[in-house]
């Protein structure tokens, strides 16, 4: 694992780097592979990002959108992830709808909808059952109680190894997630995180010793680089 610390002034500074290092992977893997892979993340930080993007001018045919959670409400729904990006990013290029790669939320049941979700990950990677294919980038934010994706502090899917994609539970509401070890092989994860609220939960995530299940960004450690951008109200005690 290679993991890189970087402190920007504000949110805005946040953006731009967060912005400058998706489009120089963006560049690099369809140089390598011919397509870029991106996993979004939900929540407000990554928003003004997701609209950056959008007026970028991108081989859009050659780049497929993933989520890595998803609460369990139909995509029109004002809570959804997909919803938020759609508006921000999606809706707003020419991007094909067989790039779009939504999280299934209408089965009525979250099992099914997750294991449906990693069957079609398993078919669009041609990966093998318990493989872990590599996305080029997982977006990650990180939640005032350290919770990264839908992986929440002492919950069951902290203890899924085996499969790519599982059921999270916020307060007893259900999500659907990828697990840790799927965001793990990625070539590339980048944590953008604001906020002084951030501050105690950071502490825990960079202490040498804490409990991984109380702190459960402290399970993503990744096979490729790990990228960690923090606004100066959540990094004020982090050296970099």
């Amino acid at each position: 694992m290679n993991k890189t610390v970087e402190v920007l002034p504000d949110l805005p500074a946040l953006v731009a780097r967060a912005l400058d290092l998706i489009l120089s992977k963006l560049e690099a893997a369809i140089k390598e592979r011919g397509q870029f892979t991106i996993a979004l993340s939900g929540g407000s930080t990554p928003k003004p990002l997701y609209e950056a993007i959008s007026k970028q001018n991108l081989p859009w045919d050659k780049i497929h959108v993933f989520w890595g959670d998803e609460r369990y409400v139909p995509p029109d729904h004002s809570d959804s992830n997909e919803l938020m990006a759609r508006r921000a990013w999606l809706n707003q290029v020419a991007i094909p709808a067989a790039n779009i790669h939504a999280m299934p939320t209408l089965s009525a049941d979250p099992a099914v909808d997750a294991a449906k979700y990693e069957k079609h990950l398993q078919e669009f990677f041609n990966s093998a059952p318990g493989n872990f294919p590599a996305l080029d980038v997982v977006l990650l934010g990180m939640g005032d109680d350290a919770h990264t994706a839908s992986l929440f502090p002492h919950t069951e899917a902290l203890n899924v190894s085996d499969r790519l994609i599982t059921v999270g539970n916020k307060d007893g509401n259900p999500r659907i997630t990828f697990t840790y070890p799927f965001i793990n092989a990625a070539r590339c994860v980048l944590f953008a995180v604001a906020g002084a609220n951030k501050r105690p939960a950071l502490a825990q995530i960079f202490a040498p010793v804490a409990d991984d299940f109380a702190y459960p960004s402290r399970l993503i450690k990744p096979q490729g680089e790990l990228l960690w951008l923090l606004d100066a109200a959540a990094g004020l005690e982090i050296k970099p």
